[in-house]
C-alpha cells in the first residue's frame, strides 16, 4: 500500500509519500527533489541504532556525501544549547546552502533538525522521516519547527516546510507502546477537528491501544487521513493566521500541564488526551456540544489507553498563569479551540475564568 499526499503551499509545496519499507529508498526519493551532495542525519542514539545505517547506505547508494549528528532522547534536550551543538557540526562538515538535515526520529528530533535548518546558513534544505506515530501524523507536516524555552513549550521556532515527508509504516515496530498510545491521541485529534468518518473508523475498532491489534489496512487508513487531514489545513493557512489554530486541538492545557510537570512524568500525547477531555468539558459546560458526543470522545481516548485527569499535584492557579503564556493569546486573552460537532471545532476566546477554574478543577486528579 502506498499513499502520496500533496501539500499545497505555492513555492513551499512538498509531497508526504507513506509506503512500508520506503526508508531503504530515501536515497532515491531525495535524489528527484535536486539537492546538494551534502546530507547531514540528525537523529537520537536508539532511532539511529535501529536505522541510521539502512538511511546512511540508502542515501550514499544515491551518490550523497552523508554525516551524523546524534541529540540525546526526549525533550528536556530540546534546547538551544542542543542546537548550538548542531550547529558545530553543520560548520565541522562545511554544510552549504545546498546541503540538507535530515530529521530521522519523533517529534523532537523533527522540530529541532527543522530549526537547524531554518537558521543555518538562513535557510537550507530540511527534509522529515519521521519514526514516531505522533510525529508522522503531526509534528512532520506543516513546518512548525523549534526548541522550548525554561517558561514553556516551543516559544523559539519558525515556521520552515520540509522538502518531503517520508513515512515508512514498519518503523513503528520498534516504537515503545507507551508513544504509540501517544500518538494516537493526535489521531482522535483529527477526527474531532476535522474527519468525522475517521474518528468514526476508530469507534469500530477493537482495540487501539497496540500496534499488533491494528490491521494494516487500518494503520495505512489512520496515516493517510491524519496527514491529509494536517495537509489541508496547512494548505490554507500555512502560518496559523487563522483556521491552523485548530490543529492545536487539546493542546492549550495540554501544553501548559506539560510543562508544569517539567517535560518527564507525562510523554507529549499524554498531556494532549487530558488537555483534549478539558476542552470537551469546557465545551459541553457553554453547551457547545453535546454530553453524548463528550463521552464518545472519552471512550476513544480510554480505548486507546490514555489519561484523562489532570495530575493531583498540579496546583489549577499556576496552570491557569502558564495558560496566560501560550503562543495562541491574543490581546490578553486564552484562546480554547473548542468541538461543535465530531468533525468541526472552533476557536474562541470567551471561556470565563470561572468556568475554566471549575473545568480545571473537575479534571484534576484527586489528591492522593
Amino acid at each position: 500500500m502506498q499513499s502520496v499526499i500533496n501539500v499545497d503551499l505555492s513555492e513551499n509545496s512538498y509531497q508526504i509519500r507513506i509506503a512500508s519499507g520506503s526508508l531503504d529508498r530515501l536515497g532515491t526519493q531525495m535524489s528527484q527533489l535536486n539537492l546538494g551532495k551534502k546530507v547531514l542525519i540528525v537523529s537520537n542514539p536508539e532511532i539511529f541504532s535501529y536505522y541510521g545505517e539502512i538511511a546512511l547506505d540508502s542515501l550514499k547508494k544515491a551518490g550523497f556525501e552523508v554525516f551524523s549528528h546524534l541529540i540525546p532522547a526526549g525533550e528536556t534536550y530540546k534546547t538551544l544549547d542542543s542546537i548550538k551543538q548542531l550547529y558545530d557540526t553543520a560548520l565541522e562538515n562545511r554544510l552549504e546552502r545546498s546541503s540538507t538535515m535530515v530529521a530521522l526520529g519523533g517529534g523532537v528530533i523533527g522540530d529541532m533538525t527543522g530549526f537547524g535548518a531554518a537558521t543555518w546558513l538562513r535557510g537550507i534544505n530540511f527534509v522529515q522521516v519521521p519514526t514516531s506515530l505522533l510525529a508522522m501524523v503531526d509534528a512532520s507536516i506543516g513546518g512548525k519547527t523549534g526548541v522550548n524555552h525554561p517558561q514553556g513549550k516551543n516559544l523559539i521556532g519558525a515556521f520552515y516546510q520540509p522538502r518531503l515527508v517520508l513515512i515508512d509504516p514498519q518503523v513503528l515496530k520498534t516504537l515503545p507502546e507507551r508513544e504509540f498510545r501517544a500518538g494516537m491521541a493526535e489521531v482522535i485529534k483529527y477526527g474531532i477537528i476535522w474527519d468525522a468518518d475517521l474518528f468514526a473508523q476508530l469507534e469500530a475498532a477493537d482495540r487501539l491501544d497496540r500496534l499488533e491489534y491494528i490491521s494494516e489496512e487500518l494503520l495505512q487508513t489512520i496515516l493517510t487521513r491524519s496527514c491529509q487531514a494536517k495537509a489541508d489545513v496547512v494548505s490554507k493557512d500555512e502560518k496559523e493566521a487563522g483556521l491552523r489554530a485548530i490543529l492545536n486541538y487539546g493542546h492549550t492545557i495540554g501544553h501548559a500541564v506539560e510543562s508544569l510537570t517539567g517535560y518527564s512524568s507525562l510523554v507529549h500525547g499524554e498531556a494532549v488526551a487530558i488537555g483534549t477531555i478539558a476542552a470537551g468539558e469546557i465545551a459541553t459546560q457553554l453547551q457547545m456540544w453535546s454530553v453524548e458526543e463528550a463521552k464518545r470522545q472519552y471512550e476513544a481516548i480510554v480505548k486507546v489507553g490514555l489519561p484523562t485527569k489532570i495530575p493531583a499535584k498540579l496546583d489549577v492557579d499556576r496552570i491557569i498563569e502558564v495558560l496566560k503564556t501560550d503562543k495562541k493569546v491574543k490581546a490578553g486573552k486564552v484562546r480554547f479551540i473548542l468541538p461543535e460537532r465530531i468533525g468541526k471545532v472552533t476557536i474562541t476566546d470567551r471561556v470565563s475564568p470561572d468556568i475554566l477554574r471549575q473545568v480545571l478543577t473537575l479534571t484534576k486528579k484527586s489528591e492522593e
